[in-house]
């Protein structure tokens, strides 16, 4: 709980923590305090807490989190209990329509009794969102701090990806050389990982299709992993791309493929010459299976002319909506320029750090397709 209030300060957040009798018994209000720099609300007094915070007042919270949430605080709320401040938070919040978030967490045969299964489900058409516990073992943990951080965000961040189902293609491609080496390239796929992160918390239902990198996206984003171009063809050709409202490949992708040998190569030759053949241009396949989808694809290049070149050309080539433009001084850094075009026009040009970025793309798309 200490950390989750500190994680969600460090994205502006004010929190005003609320424990139950039982929650101080474990952990120590001054604790809470200390996280976040206000007074725990214990029990209700003549201030009428619960109404200031959560009632139709004048400046009431933004939202309600529960976390974590036990099988007896939740049967009370949808029964409609209140002998906590929590209760009675969670009721006013309820009759007052304020947005609540409840994180279950509980050994995991409470959390499969069907009786709390019914109460998470009531909860549910009350207007409550409920963020899934992880079940490990025998128990229903709290889920990591980043995926209640993100669905706090999402809740009341701007939804301007509400209802929109984006697929972003991304990280490397590894190919084959023989049964032990491959053929890669240096991209970290910090940039496909920032876009699913960002379009999610911005409202998007974000499917990520991705290639080799030393970053793990976080488990609220669906995810397909591939390591070659032919295992993303597969992939490909066994989807309905276009279910997808917004496409998105920022995948470095093989440009060309090398003969794979058998076994291993020996060590110790003198010399060694390999054989690689062009790949196949996916953009025009997901073209062809997505012709209504906005499609987005990205171009590396050495200069700025390159860029302003090679970019216009594949969005022409490929019937491509927007294309992002970058050079190859951004791979596997924090920080990158890219310039954003459309079939006409450069749109955009901008120098910060990917997750920055991400943004600023996402907002392109925005306008182009609003």
């Amino acid at each position: 709980s200490i950390r989750l209030a500190r994680q969600l300060i460090r994205h502006g957040a004010k929190i005003i923590p609320v424990m139950t009798p039982a929650a101080t018994e474990i952990l120590h209000p001054y604790a809470l305090e200390f996280a976040t720099g206000q007074k725990p609300i214990c029990n209700l007094t003549g201030q009428t807490e619960h109404v200031t915070w959560c009632g139709k007042t004048k400046n009431p919270c933004d939202l309600l989190l529960i976390s974590p949430c036990t099988a007896n605080t939740i049967s009370k709320i949808t029964n409609g209990i209140d002998d906590t401040a929590v209760t009675t938070f969670t009721t006013t919040a309820i009759g007052s329509h304020r947005p609540i978030i409840l994180v279950p967490a509980m050994h995991k045969a409470m959390y499969d009794h069907q009786v709390v299964q019914q109460n998470l489900t009531q909860c549910q058409t009350l207007g409550i969102e409920i963020v899934e516990p992880k079940l490990v073992g025998n128990k229903a943990k709290m889920p990591e701090i980043d995926t209640i951080v993100a669905s706090v965000i999402r809740k009341l961040g701007k939804n301007d990806f509400s209802y929109k189902k984006m697929l972003i293609i991304g990280g490397a491609t590894a190919e084959p050389i023989d049964d032990i080496r491959v053929v890669t390239n240096r991209s970290s796929g910090k940039t496909a990982h920032h876009l699913a992160i960002s379009a999610y918390e911005r409202g998007a239902n974000v499917e990520l299709w991705y290639g080799w990198s030393t970053i793990q996206p976080p488990p609220y984003i669906s995810i397909k992993r591939f390591e070659t171009l032919n295992d993303l063809q597969q992939i490909i050709l066994k989807n309905d791309l276009s279910t997808f409202d917004i496409i998105i490949v920022c995948a470095a992708l093989a440009d060309y493929i090398p003969d794979k040998k058998p076994g291993k190569i020996p060590s110790g030759q003198k010399n060694l010459t390999l054989h690689l053949t062009s790949a196949p241009k996916l953009l025009k396949q997901i073209r062809e299976k997505a012709p209504n989808t906005y499609l987005i694809g990205f171009k590396v290049e050495e200069t700025e002319d390159k860029i302003q070149k090679k970019a216009r050309q594949i969005c022409h080539q490929y019937n491509l909506d927007l294309v992002i433009g970058n050079t190859i001084t951004g791979f596997q850094k924090e920080e990158n320029s890219i310039w954003i075009f459309d079939k006409t026009k450069e749109l955009v040009h901008t120098h910060g750090k990917k997750i920055d970025l991400s943004h600023i793309i996402l907002d392109a798309i925005v306008k182009k397709t609003t």
